[in-house]
C-alpha cells in the first residue's frame, strides 16, 4: 500500500511537471515569436554604418587593422567619415566616404570621396557595394557598406502594397492578408459542405461495418503529408485548370482552393462523425417515435445536438487551411500581387515564410517573424469570431 502511494504521488507530480514544462515552453516560444516581430517596428536594424569585407585579407578601417574579417565592422555612430585601406595579396586600394546624416534618401547618405579603381554599385536599398579586381579573372574583392534601417511603420507593413525586402525594402503584406483569407474562404466553401453531408451520411445511414472500412479511410488520408496533396494538385488540378479556363498557367487561387478543400476534408469529416455518433441513441428514438424520418432525424435532432463538436472541426478546418504551407506553395502561383481573378496567382502569408526564410537576414528576417504573429493574430481572430457566434446563437435559442 505504500509503495502505490508513492507511485501515485511520484506520477502525480509528474504529471503536473511535464504540463507546467509544456505551458512554460510554449509561452517561451510566442514571447519568443512576438518579440521578434515587433522589434522592426521598434528598434532600428543597427546603430551605425557596418563595413563587411569580401575576399580580402587586410583591411584598414580609420586606422584600425583587420586581417581576414567577414563579419560585421561597426562603425560609431558619430563618425562623419570612413577611411579604408585594404590588400588582398595582389592588389591594394584605399577607399573614402564622407557621411551626411541629415539626408533622408539613403542613396544619398554616403558621398565617395576617393575611390581606386573599384566599381560602385547600389543593388539594394541601405546597402553600397564596391568592387575591385581579384588576384584572379573572374574574382572580386568586395567592401559592402550596409547602412541602418530606421524602425518600419506598422501601418505600412499591414497596409502595404508592396513586398519587395532584397531591393527596395519594402515590406507591404495585404496581398498576402488578403490571399490568405481568400483562399481560406473558397477552401472552407467547396469543402465544408461535402464534409457536413458526408459526416452524417456516414454516422446515420451506413451500416457499422462498411462504416468502420470508410473510417479507417478517411482517417489514412488525414495522415497522408500536405507535399503529396500538393503534387497531386500540381499533375493533375493545375492542368485541369490551364485547359478549361485557357490560362497561360494553372496555378493560382482556384487550384489552391481546390486542392485546400480537399485537404481539409479528413480532418473535419473525422472529428464531426464522432461528434454525431456521441449523440445518444434515446434522441434517435424520441424523434422517430414522434414520426420523422431518418432523414428528418439526421438533420433537424442529430445534427443541431452534436453542434459543438461539430464546430470545433469546422474551427480545426478553417485552422488547416489558413495554416497550409507547402500545399499552396505548389500550386497557388505565389506572387506577393495583388489577386487578378478566379485563376490568377496568389501568395499567403505561411508561403512566404516558407520560401523566403532560408535565404532571409537583418530586416527581412524580422518582418517574417512579424508575418508569423499576424499569422497567430488571424486564426486566433477567425476562432474567436465562430465562437462568438456560436455563443449568440446559444443565447438567442435560450431566450426563445
Amino acid at each position: 500500500m505504500l509503495n502505490r502511494r508513492r507511485a501515485d504521488t511520484f506520477f502525480i507530480y509528474l504529471f503536473r511537471g511535464m504540463s507546467l514544462s509544456s505551458v512554460l515552453a510554449l509561452a517561451s516560444i510566442l514571447v519568443f515569436v512576438f518579440v521578434q516581430g515587433a522589434g522592426p517596428f521598434i528598434f532600428p536594424t543597427s546603430d551605425g554604418i557596418r563595413i563587411v569585407p569580401e575576399g580580402i585579407e587586410e583591411l584598414t578601417v580609420n586606422g584600425e587593422l583587420y586581417l581576414n574579417r567577414t563579419t560585421f565592422i561597426n562603425i560609431p555612430p558619430d563618425t562623419s567619415e570612413i577611411s579604408l585601406g585594404f590588400s588582398d595579396g595582389a592588389s591594394s586600394g584605399i577607399l573614402e566616404v564622407k557621411i551626411n546624416r541629415a539626408e533622408k534618401d539613403p542613396e544619398k547618405i554616403i558621398e565617395f570621396i576617393r575611390n581606386e579603381g573599384g566599381e560602385i554599385s547600389y543593388p539594394q536599398a541601405y546597402t553600397f557595394t564596391v568592387r575591385y579586381p581579384g588576384k584572379l579573372p573572374g574574382l572580386t574583392s568586395k567592401i559592402h557598406i550596409l547602412l541602418p534601417e530606421k524602425p518600419y511603420g506598422f501601418f505600412d507593413f499591414i497596409a502595404g502594397l508592396e513586398w519587395r525586402p532584397a531591393y527596395n525594402k519594402l515590406y507591404g503584406i495585404l496581398p498576402m492578408i488578403v490571399g490568405t483569407l481568400v483562399v481560406s474562404f473558397f477552401a472552407i466553401l467547396l469543402g465544408l459542405p461535402l464534409a457536413i453531408f458526408s459526416c452524417v451520411f456516414l454516422a446515420e445511414f451506413v451500416p457499422p461495418k462498411p462504416a468502420s472500412l470508410i473510417r479507417s479511410g478517411i482517417e489514412l488520408l488525414a495522415g497522408i503529408p500536405s507535399v503529396v496533396y500538393g503534387f497531386f494538385g500540381l499533375m493533375v488540378i493545375v492542368p485541369w485548370v490551364k485547359n478549361t479556363f485557357g490560362v497561360p498557367s494553372g496555378n493560382g487561387l482556384l487550384a489552391a482552393a481546390m486542392v485546400l478543400g480537399v485537404m481539409i476534408l479528413p480532418t473535419v469529416i473525422t472529428i464531426a462523425e464522432t461528434s454525431l455518433r456521441a449523440v445518444p441513441v434515446s434522441v434517435r428514438e424520441a424523434s422517430l417515435s414522434l414520426g420523422a424520418s431518418r432523414m428528418q432525424t439526421a438533420w433537424a435532432v442529430v445534427l443541431p445536438h452534436a453542434k459543438s463538436g461539430v464546430l470545433a472541426a469546422v474551427i480545426l478546418g478553417i485552422s488547416r487551411a489558413v495554416g497550409e504551407t507547402m500545399a499552396l506553395i505548389l500550386v497557388a502561383g505565389n506572387s506577393p500581387q495583388f489577386i487578378q481573378g478566379i485563376t490568377g496567382s496568389i501568395r499567403t502569408l505561411t508561403a512566404t515564410i516558407a520560401l523566403e526564410m532560408g535565404y532571409a537576414e537583418g530586416r527581412h528576417n524580422e518582418m517574417l517573424f512579424s508575418i508569423g504573429v499576424v499569422l497567430f493574430v488571424l486564426i486566433l481572430a477567425l476562432n474567436s469570431v465562430i465562437l462568438l457566434v456560436k455563443r449568440k446563437t446559444e443565447l438567442s435559442q435560450e431566450g426563445v
